[in-house]
C-alpha cells in the first residue's frame, strides 16, 4: 500500500532491544544453577512488568508491550537453550566450567578470584567471567600451580593458579 493511504500516527518503530550476550553459533550455552535461577528470576519480572503496565495511551501500551514481549523472547530462547552444568560433577583438581578460581598475578603478586561462568552470568564486578572469555579459556583444564600466560596487545599477564573451588 502506497504511503499515501497511510495514516502517520500508525506508524509504530520496532522496538529496539539490545542483544543479550554474545555466544556464538553453535556454541552450548552452558550455564550454573545459579545463572539459570538468575534467567528465571529475569523472566518472571518481565512478566509481571508486562501484566502491570500502568500506561493510559494505548499507542504507548503496545509500545512498551511489544518491548517486554521482544526483550521475552530473547531471553526464553536463552532459557531454552540452557544446558546446567552440575558443579559436583566437575574435577576438582582442575578448572573447569563453574570453577572458582583464585590467581596470583606473576610480578605483582596481586590476587583475584573469579568464577568460570555462562555468558549471561558474566559480570566482572561480581568476579565472574564467561567460559568463552581470553582469561577463562587459557585457565581452563589447568590444575593449582599452573602458570597461565594472557596474551594482551598492552603486554602478557602471567598468573599462577592458587585455588580451585566449586560452590
Amino acid at each position: 500500500m502506497s504511503r499515501g493511504f497511510v495514516k502517520e500516527d500508525d506508524q509504530e518503530d520496532v522496538p529496539m532491544v539490545p542483544p543479550r550476550a554474545h555466544l556464538p553459533v553453535g556454541v552450548t550455552n552452558y550455564v550454573t544453577q545459579a545463572g539459570m535461577d538468575e534467567l528465571l528470576a529475569e523472566q518472571q519480572a518481565l512478566m509481571k512488568e508486562k501484566e502491570n503496565l500502568d500506561i493510559v495511551s494505548e499507542n504507548e501500551r503496545r509500545i512498551a508491550v511489544n518491548n517486554i514481549t521482544a526483550k521475552l523472547k530473547l531471553l526464553n530462547n536463552r532459557i531454552t537453550e540452557a544446558r546446567i552444568i552440575d558443579l559436583e560433577d566437575q574435577p576438582k583438581d582442575e578448572v573447569r566450567f563453574g570453577a572458582t578460581v583464585t590467581l596470583k598475578t606473576e610480578g605483582t603478586n596481586e590476587i583475584e578470584t573469579f568464577q568460570v561462568v555462562g555468558v549471561d552470568e558474566a559480570n566482572i564486578s561480581r568476579g565472574k567471567i564467561s567460559f568463552l572469555s581470553p582469561l577463562a579459556l587459557v585457565l581452563t583444564n589447568k590444575k593449582v600451580g599452573d602458570k597461565v600466560v594472557l596474551k594482551r596487545p598492552k603486554g602478557d599477564r602471567v598468573f599462577i593458579i592458587m585455588y580451585i573451588t566449586y560452590c
